[in-house]
């Protein structure tokens, strides 16, 4: 795996706990940061963005460097909530899943993949 994947996939699991973490204190639950419920949310969102990332071509460089290509990370954010809400169930002893949780998890997801990736996009321009 080269430094390029490795800082990218470092950036990717870094922004799904921020994703969590705000998530969280937007419902003014900033007492329980690295809780069992705090993992919980992590957790099962990580292991659904690393089943369906790969899928769809994100740790390739002629993918991760076109930015015309960004969208990929919205659409696999969105595709792996229904997956981390599914994981998240079973962790809290099959919690009911609700479908707003998981659009919310999903816009949610998105838009904070769409502007990490971004940013990685333009680490990169600045870098060459």
């Amino acid at each position: 795996m080269n430094k390029n994947i490795k800082l990218l996939l470092l950036g990717d699991i870094l922004s799904v706990i921020i994703i969590s973490i705000t998530g969280f204190l937007w419902h003014g639950e900033n007492k329980i940061l690295l809780s069992y419920r705090m993992l919980a949310m992590i957790l099962p969102t990580l292991v659904g963005w690393i089943l369906v990332a790969p899928w769809l071509g994100l740790y390739k460089a002629e993918i991760y460097t076109n930015w015309k290509q960004l969208w990929r990370a919205g659409w696999a954010i969105i595709l792996a909530a229904p997956l981390a809400t599914f994981f998240r169930s079973l962790m809290l002893g099959l919690l009911p899943i609700i479908p707003i949780f998981v659009a919310v998890l999903a816009a949610t997801g998105a838009l904070g993949m769409l502007i990490w990736r971004g940013v990685w996009w333009f680490i990169l321009q600045k870098r060459k």
